[in-house]
């Protein structure tokens, strides 16, 4: 049997775009990719805190430092420039690794999506 237990997590980050035109996905600063070891074309989860939606897409990899968090294609009628954001990634283990597995959680400035230092 697999559990599937939270991976990672962006917690409240700003939505920078929403560009309805192009084909679907979540564009995320490379930064803030790399420190929540969240990888590019993974599934994610965003859950909006303004209104309440939340949406299942894959990543695609946004400038390093840009602070850009961009919901593309039909994700973009699901949230607005402003609105704050948790991205959440998971993963399927089994029991014993699950008891063990430490997620990795970082909480961004929700104003600049910028890492804290």
């Amino acid at each position: 049997m697999l559990l599937t237990i939270l991976k990672s997590k962006i917690h409240r980050v700003r939505v920078t775009e929403a560009n309805l035109n192009y084909m679907g996905s979540i564009t995320i600063d490379e930064d803030l990719m790399e420190a929540s070891s969240i990888i590019e074309n993974e599934q994610v989860q965003v859950v909006n805190l303004n209104n309440g939606e939340r949406l299942e897409t894959y990543v695609i990899k946004g400038k390093r430092g840009s602070g850009i968090i961009c919901l593309n294609g039909p994700a973009a009628r699901k949230a607005v420039v402003d609105d704050l954001v948790i991205v959440i990634s998971y993963a399927h283990m089994s029991p014993e690794e699950a008891k063990t597995y430490k997620p990795v959680v970082i909480y961004p400035d929700s104003q600049t999506n910028k890492l804290k230092k």
